[in-house]
This record gives structure tokens, C-alpha cells and sequence, in this order.
């Protein structure tokens, strides 16, 4: 069992704070929207720095790998159940609007951010489903006609591309689920995030066939999209992407637990790309 971090933002910025470098470094990259070449020094230093920061808050957890979060029966539910559950907690924040109201919508890398390990400071309801594609995000986004977000933070495309959906359909989809959100809540800051990279051979995920068939190349060339199309339609545009790579461009192991799935280090990488993101780029009601 991995040991939750109860408050994450105070040593976060300050251990961010006492390496000029890196924050230098990361601010740069979100404010500019651009990605390191992926066999650039500077990225696997950004990264294996970020690594170092987090590694002294968890040294009491296994630093070769943390387990996959715990199966309770809320985690066994059917996709139809789990969208019938996300719209009653949609509708429960409708009838009693809280502050700050931000959307984490997506599939299970959203559904599985640990709520200990989000930002502090908004009121986070998590929209994600296990398996989740863009088109069955595009449908569902209707619970969330009668929600009153300040933000909503979108991450979604891989299990398009694991189940063989074409590029093309993927960026349609995304820009119509943008669309929709402009078109419902036009006073929302809607955040396209890039999609991340899976850890190709290095990956234990039980679809790593399907995985290694999606290059990783693949997935920038996406992102690259995926910021013209969140630029076009009005949106910000969040690149995590290079936060999580390798000097190959791959998913680096130790922030993942499979090789696709994230565990709390990688959650907490996340984390900070949101904080650091947010104070940049966006604006607080």
C-alpha cells in the first residue's frame, strides 16, 4: 500500500523554488506551449530533477515502483453505471454550487488521480472513467450542462489510439468536445491536456502489444494537433508531455506503474503542472 501525501503544494513550491533551474525551465515550457526535442539534455534533466524532489517526500515507499491502486467495488463498475453515478455527482453540484468548481474529465489516468494529491484551493469533480475514448466523453458531457465550473482540465485520447480509432476521428472528436463546452459554459477555461506517453518496452501494462504499436512519436505528432485545435477554439492548451518523458521520449518508468498507468510520483509531476499552470495562465474568479 502506497503512503498518501495529506498536504502536497507547500514543499511542491518550495523544493521547486530551490532549484532555479528547473522552475525556470518548467515555466518556460508552459508558457510557450512547447515540448524539449526528446533526446534534449535539458529534458531528461527537468525530469530527473522533478524525480529527486519527489523521491525526498516519499522515501518511505518502495522507489522502484508503487502498486497499483487498491480494486474496491466502485471500481468494478459497468462503463453504463459508472456514467449513471458521474451524473448524479454532476447534478449534486449543480443543485449546490461550490467555489472554484474544476472538472477533471477523462479516462482512468483522471479517474485514478488521488484526491490528497490534487491542487489545493478549487473544488475538483472528477469526470473520468476507466477505458474511457473521446467520443464517449463527447457524449456524456451533458451532466454537465447545469454545473457552474470555473475550470475544466480535459485529458483523453489514448484508449482511442489502443483501440484502433483513427487520428482524424480522435482531433474531431476533441475539437467538438471543446466546442461543446465553449458553446454550454462560455465563461469556463477549458484546458486541453496533452495526451502522455505510454513507457514502450519498458512497459508491464497487460495490452503492451497494443502499446508498442502506437509509437510514441505518434502521440507528439498528436499533441502537436491537439495545441492548434485548443488555440483555434479558444482554449488553453496544458503540455505535460514533456514533465513525464525520458531522453527517448518515452514514459519514464519510475512515474508510472505499468508503463501506462501513473503512480503517486507521476501524480504528483501532474500536480505541479497544474499548480504552475494555473498561476501562469489562469485566472481565479
Amino acid at each position: 500500500m502506497s503512503i498518501r501525501l495529506k498536504t502536497i503544494p507547500t514543499w511542491v513550491l518550495l523544493s521547486l523554488v530551490s532549484n532555479g533551474v528547473l522552475l525556470l525551465t518548467v515555466i518556460f515550457l508552459l508558457m510557450r506551449g512547447e515540448s524539449l526535442p526528446e533526446n534534449s539534455p535539458a529534458n531528461a534533466s527537468v525530469m530527473t530533477n522533478m524525480v529527486e524532489l519527489e523521491t525526498h517526500q516519499l522515501s518511505e515507499v518502495d522507489s522502484t515502483s508503487t502498486p497499483p491502486p487498491q480494486i474496491s467495488p466502485r471500481h468494478r463498475w459497468t462503463y453504463q453505471e459508472w456514467v449513471a453515478q458521474l451524473e448524479r455527482e454532476a447534478e449534486a453540484v449543480a443543485v449546490n454550487p461550490p467555489k472554484r468548481l474544476t472538472v477533471l474529465a477523462g479516462d482512468s489516468l483522471s479517474l485514478w488521480f488521488p484526491p490528497d494529491l490534487l491542487p489545493t484551493g478549487r473544488t475538483w469533480l472528477n469526470q473520468g472513467i476507466s477505458g474511457e475514448t473521446s467520443s464517449g466523453l463527447l457524449k456524456r458531457l451533458k451532466a454537465l450542462d447545469m454545473t457552474e465550473p470555473e475550470t475544466v482540465f480535459i485529458m483523453i485520447g489514448i484508449n482511442d489510439l489502443i483501440r484502433g480509432i483513427d487520428d482524424q476521428t480522435l482531433l474531431n472528436n476533441y475539437r467538438e468536445i471543446v466546442r461543446d463546452l465553449r458553446w454550454v459554459h462560455p465563461d469556463t477555461q477549458i484546458v486541453v491536456q496533452s495526451i502522455l506517453p505510454h513507457s514502450a518496452e519498458q512497459a508491464t501494462w497487460e495490452g503492451r502489444a497494443r502499446l508498442l504499436a502506437i509509437p510514441n512519436s505518434r502521440i507528439r505528432q498528436l499533441n502537436r494537433e491537439l495545441e492548434a485545435i485548443a488555440i483555434a477554439e479558444g482554449a488553453f492548451y496544458l503540455n505535460l508531455h514533456p514533465l513525464f518523458t525520458d531522453d527517448r521520449g518515452n514514459l519514464r518508468p519510475e512515474l508510472s506503474t505499468d508503463g501506462l498507468h501513473l503512480n503517486d510520483r507521476g501524480y504528483l509531476v501532474w500536480n505541479s503542472g497544474i499548480q504552475l499552470f494555473s498561476q501562469l495562465k489562469l485566472s481565479s474568479r
